[in-house]
């Protein structure tokens, strides 16, 4: 921490380490936070803020492949016996995938990802959250779930099609706004404030990954879409700007949006709900 930096609090960021979440993980050090990366690679090594925050203690990385429930088990207890409190919770990790691929448990792996894995480490930190001051989770979302023109709960785990960018991609940010909707009463009556927001358009290439986006949206984002910063800016917001004290809100450029199939969100809940008790908490009790 530089000089005059007071501890704003502590904040576990998943997919700390490139495009939005390395924006916001250097946002939040810079302005003294304490940073826990749950990341599945190393940030980059030419980073003199990342690499100095690490060395002070600052930044404590954590790494697993969050798609596979062993690796995201042994993290989390890692966490949980080495972390005092979580006062913000960004459950960031994600991207968009060229096919259809498949975690380890079996299910479509953008569903696994982006709307089951954010339950897990929601429901796994509860604990933590309670130790902290602000209780509040963010859930990253997009708006490409409101591109979403039919929407079956059952299909999530195994597509019968696939369509880069607003196939699986997109089902599966709209469910993980659906469970949050309707799991925010609950946390909120705990004391802990969650909701997802859309961190807008940015230009997150990278060179040499093999991207789940279109190919005619590639140069469109490189010419015209803003910096990884201002998506980070707007999940900043989402937990400590205007819409601090809404649960279970759908933001978009800062705005309360409403929620397709809203319908559904009990039965999305279920689902993931289902998935934590019968395959991840249950074999962690076995362990």
């Amino acid at each position: 921490m530089t000089i005059g930096q007071q501890h704003r609090g502590t904040a576990l960021i998943t997919g700390a380490n490139n495009g939005i979440g390395l924006e916001l993980t250097r946002k939040m050090l810079a302005e003294g936070w304490q940073i826990i990366a749950l990341i599945r690679s190393s940030f980059p090594g030419d980073d003199s803020l990342v690499s100095g925050a690490v060395k002070s203690k600052q930044l404590r990385i954590y790494k697993a492949d969050l798609s596979d429930f062993t690796a995201l088990r042994r993290a989390l207890n890692e966490i949980r016996l080495q972390e005092q409190q979580v006062d913000l919770l960004f459950n960031n990790a994600g991207g968009s995938f060229p096919e259809l691929l498949y975690s380890k448990q079996g299910r479509e792996l953008h569903f696994e990802l982006q709307t089951v894995v954010p339950y897990i480490i929601t429901m796994e930190l509860q604990e933590l959250l309670q130790k902290g001051q602000l209780k509040t989770v963010v859930n990253t979302s997009s708006n490409a779930a409101m591109t979403v023109r039919q929407f079956d709960p059952e299909t999530l785990e195994h597509p019968t099609k696939f369509k880069k960018l607003l196939g699986p991609y997109a089902a599966s940010k709209l469910a993980l706004s659906l469970w949050t909707r309707e799991l925010a009463p609950q946390l909120a009556a705990a004391g802990i404030m969650i909701r997802s927001a859309d961190p807008g358009a940015n230009n997150t290439l990278r060179s040499g990954k093999d991207s789940g986006l279109p190919f005619w949206l590639k140069p469109v984002m490189k010419l015209f879409f803003p910096h990884p910063s201002h998506g980070a800016g707007l999940l900043y917001n989402a937990a400590l700007g205007r819409h601090s004290k809404l649960p279970g809100v759908f933001l978009i450029k800062d705005q309360v949006t409403e929620l397709k199939f809203a319908e559904y969100s009990s039965r999305v809940l279920s689902k993931v709900q289902a998935i934590y008790e019968q395959e991840f908490a249950a074999a962690g009790r076995l362990d």
